[in-house]
């Protein structure tokens, strides 16, 4: 199908915030901002799908006038932030939070619990404000976590220790754990610093894309969605229109429809939607 088909077509934009719709230095491009709202004008909705908490998106939706819910965690939760209307949300359950913060003290690692509105610390875990690359959230020190185990969205462990680690990841996965997805990786800011969180079964940005696309009453090919890392390969997986931008990893790209010339720090996501316009003017 033409190119100019497609995006004519296009009703719903997804993005991914940190190495996408932002610069380095947490900002969205000027291009960007007048082009969504010119597109509003043509029909055409957005979104975040990102690993961020909840309340570390806000400010962004904020200052695009999004009126509708958006992925946060990486599917986790998909929440309006302007009437706080809960689309979906998915809770690990107590009984696996209790597993996980028992193998930290076991093994070592430092551990928190990321809820919607802040991740929440004890002092024995007091390092993990320092050491997380976990942009704009909201970090809370508590005596203890047994008042925090509901509601517990992930649990974030971060340490030095590789194998330590990585034996924690396995013991939170099949078949010694049930009902729960990993994620272990290596932190890019901090040196030899390794993450692993844990969610429950399911939460990925592309299962909250289809979520959200039920909601809206739009069909995959009817959305684009705009990425530059790992986590974003669910999404990359669905039939909507898939967008890498520059400084998005290789297998990313291999799997996009559309590479934009430009970065995420010279607005690669301006580039792509001054393209929208285009065919939705007719050009």
């Amino acid at each position: 199908m033409l190119l100019s088909k497609i995006l004519k077509d296009i009703k719903l934009v997804v993005f991914d915030l940190d190495g996408t719709l932002l610069s380095d230095d947490g900002k969205i491009g000027e291009e960007t901002k007048s082009l969504v709202k010119e597109l509003k004008k043509k029909d055409v909705r957005f979104s975040f799908a990102s690993g961020r908490l909840h309340s570390a998106i806000v400010k962004f939706t904020e200052e695009l006038d999004i009126d509708m819910p958006v992925i946060s965690l990486d599917g986790a939760l998909i929440k309006n932030s302007r009437d706080n209307n809960v689309l979906y949300e998915s809770f690990i359950s107590k009984s696996h939070v209790k597993k996980s913060l028992k193998l930290s003290d076991m093994y070592l690692v430092n551990v928190a619990l990321c809820h919607a509105d802040a991740i929440y610390f004890t002092d024995q875990n007091s390092i993990i404000p320092q050491i997380t690359d976990k942009f704009g959230a909201r970090f809370k020190e508590v005596k203890s976590y047994d008042e925090y185990l509901d509601n517990t969205l992930e649990v974030f462990f971060a340490g030095d220790n590789r194998s330590a680690v990585t034996f924690l990841r396995d013991k939170m996965s099949f078949p010694f754990t049930f009902g729960c997805s990993s994620s272990f990786y290596r932190s890019h800011s901090k040196e030899n610093i390794y993450y692993l969180e844990i969610r429950k079964s399911g939460s990925t940005k592309g299962n909250a894309l289809k979520r959200l696309l039920k909601y809206l009453n739009l069909s995959e090919n009817e959305a684009a969605v705009v990425g530059d890392w790992y986590n974003d390969i669910p999404m990359f997986k669905t039939n909507s229109f898939k967008v890498a931008v520059n400084n998005a990893v290789a297998e990313l790209k291999r799997n996009a429809d559309f590479v934009t010339r430009r970065t995420n720090n010279e607005d690669a996501a301006g580039e792509f939607l001054s393209l929208i316009l285009k065919y939705k003017k007719g050009n």
